[in-house]
This record gives structure tokens, C-alpha cells and sequence, in this order.
């Protein structure tokens, strides 16, 4: 089985149920939208929102996906960057917890947080402090770290660091590497446009967007932005939530029925899409079943706080894959 080597921004994700938007409304935040935010700024949302039910895990986009492999068997790595405290300890350890080879650089500085506010609808906004997250940089990545996998899946989210995106392509390359690509949020596909559509053009293989991110790189709807996100990469993905998605490889298209599922919260249903789709591709499944695997992994999550699943629904997705 082909291995994937995941790499982006390692945070501790705090899931706040929230009763209603006022909170959102009152600290100006785009609801469904990643916002980069200072320490104070989190700090001061999760003072806010202290007596609404919480819980912690590992997170960060490129991670969970990662983590979603390794619990479907397959083999993977992660490269990311967390601080010298217990937040880092905690991420490190649930990577090595799950069979993931961890390439976890270290820093002094506090390890970053998403405040992951879910919304009664099941929407999640995040306001991000990235920390020790913003710290990783090109000179940290060596080749050593690529050998061996054949895969290398990239979270949008690094995009604020072109340096870093550009180097872990060119290293993919030179080990003859897949690259993947998850365009992250919308937001972030707004604010760097230019950028991300050189890097598509020049070294991505495969290509996740969901409705919003793929109209924010586009401007078109859902089948539109396929086929043009399709002329610029070997598979494309969009996205549609509750309509399932749609998959693009050599002119043929491929429409992915949803599964149902009683949403609770998004949080991590691109990123185990993702998971699924990939897991597909490493068995050398058909594009078809790669998009089915991924549908069904996003349509569990959804089912519960956070991103991460039990080892019993995990079994379950096996089963029924």
C-alpha cells in the first residue's frame, strides 16, 4: 500500500458548542470561515464561551486527514511544528497513538489552538492562533522526510507561507511524489488567488474544494468549477455538502451520492473526505469508490463533536468499505 506524508499547521482544536450566533456575531466572525486570529483574541472568545460545553483534540487540516488514514490502515507520516508545552505533548503523542510517523519540529513558542465554535445548525467557524503552527518554514523541511512516500497532501491553510508551500513541492517532485492539495476555506482562497492557482497550474496532482472554496477560486458553480479545476490538475474534487460531490479525471465525471447522516457538527468532514478519497487511491481503487470511501468517512464525522471518531465507527467504515 502506497504511503502518504501529510504537512500543515498542528493545532489543538477546542469544540465549543455554541447556543446560537450571537458569539460569532459579537467578536465578527464570518460564520463557516478560518480566521487567523492573535493569542488574546482566542483567549478571549474561549473566556467568552467558558460555561458552554467544550472538548479537546489533536486537529489542524492536513492532521486530521492523516490521522483519518492511519485509522482506515494506511501507512502515513505528518510534518508539523508544535511548542515545548503540554498542547505539544498532546498532539505528539495522539500522532503516535495512531500508528502516524510524526516529523514534529519543536519551539519555544506556545503550541497553536483553533477556537472551533459549532453553531446550532452544525456549522463551525474557527478563530485560529497559529503559535508555534506559523513557526514551520522551507529550511525545516529535508528530503529525508519525503523518502519512502508516495503521496504528500498539503493543507491550504500554509498558503500564508509561499516559502514553505513551495518547498515541500519541489521536494515531493524530486521523489516523485503525488501532490494533494485541500483548498482549506474560503477566506483563505480569496486572499491568495494568484498564488494558489500558479501552484495548481505547476505542481498539483489532486485537488479538494468544497462548493464555497471552488467558487472563491473560480467564480462558477459546482460543475463549472470542476471542469476547470479538472484542466489544471490530474483529479479534481468539488465538494457539495448534503448533494454529495463530484470527481474529475481524464474528461470523465463522476457524481458521488451522499450518504445520510444526522449532522451534529461539520467540523472535519472535508478534511475525512479527504481521508477516504485518498485511502481509495492508495488501494488503487477506482475514482468512483475513491469518492464513495470519502463521502462515507465525511458522513460520520459529522455524526459527532469534533474530528475525531471512535475505534468502533471506525471499524464500521471498514466494514462497509
Amino acid at each position: 500500500m502506497d504511503k502518504v506524508l501529510g504537512i500543515g499547521n498542528a493545532l489543538v482544536d477546542i469544540m465549543t458548542m455554541l447556543p446560537d450566533d450571537s458569539t460569532l456575531e459579537k467578536f465578527s466572525l464570518r460564520k463557516g470561515s478560518m480566521q487567523i486570529s492573535e493569542r488574546d483574541f482566542a483567549d478571549k472568545i474561549n473566556k467568552e464561551t467558558v460555561d458552554f460545553k467544550k472538548s479537546q483534540s489533536s486537529g489542524g487540516s492536513a492532521a486530521n486527514t492523516i490521522h483519518g488514514l492511519a485509522s482506515l490502515g494506511a501507512p502515513a507520516g505528518y510534518i508539523g511544528k508544535v511548542g515545548n508545552d503540554s498542547f505539544g505533548e498532546f498532539f505528539s503523542n495522539d500522532m503516535k497513538a495512531n500508528g502516524i510517523v510524526p516529523f514534529m519540529l519543536k519551539t519555544m513558542t506556545e503550541t497553536g489552538r483553533a477556537m472551533a465554535l459549532i453553531s446550532p445548525d452544525s456549522e463551525r467557524t474557527f478563530a485560529t492562533y497559529l503559535g508555534a503552527a506559523v513557526e514551520l518554514s522551507d529550511i525545516d523541511l529535508i528530503e529525508d522526510q519525503f523518502k519512502d512516500y508516495k503521496y504528500l497532501h498539503i493543507e491550504g491553510y500554509l498558503v500564508l507561507n509561499h516559502k514553505l508551500m513551495l518547498k515541500a513541492a519541489q521536494l515531493a517532485k524530486a521523489n516523485n511524489m503525488k501532490i494533494s492539495l485541500d483548498l482549506a476555506s474560503f477566506n483563505v482562497v480569496e486572499e491568495n488567488l494568484e498564488f494558489l492557482q500558479e501552484y495548481l497550474n505547476n505542481y498539483v496532482d489532486i485537488i479538494f474544494a468544497n462548493e464555497e472554496e471552488a467558487k472563491a477560486f473560480t467564480g462558477k458553480g459546482p460543475e463549472e468549477a470542476l471542469h476547470e479545476l479538472a484542466e489544471q490538475s490530474e483529479i479534481a474534487v468539488v465538494k457539495i455538502g448534503k448533494n454529495g460531490s463530484l470527481v474529475k479525471s481524464n474528461n470523465q465525471v463522476y457524481k458521488i451520492a451522499p450518504f445520510k447522516a444526522k449532522s451534529i457538527d461539520t467540523t472535519g468532514a472535508g478534511d475525512l473526505y479527504a481521508s477516504g478519497f485518498l485511502y481509495g487511491l492508495v488501494n488503487k481503487m477506482p475514482l468512483d469508490k475513491c469518492g464513495e470511501i470519502g463521502s462515507l468517512c465525511a458522513s460520520k464525522v459529522i455524526e459527532v463533536v469534533g474530528s475525531k471518531m471512535s475505534a468502533e465507527t471506525w471499524n464500521e467504515i471498514k466494514q462497509k468499505i
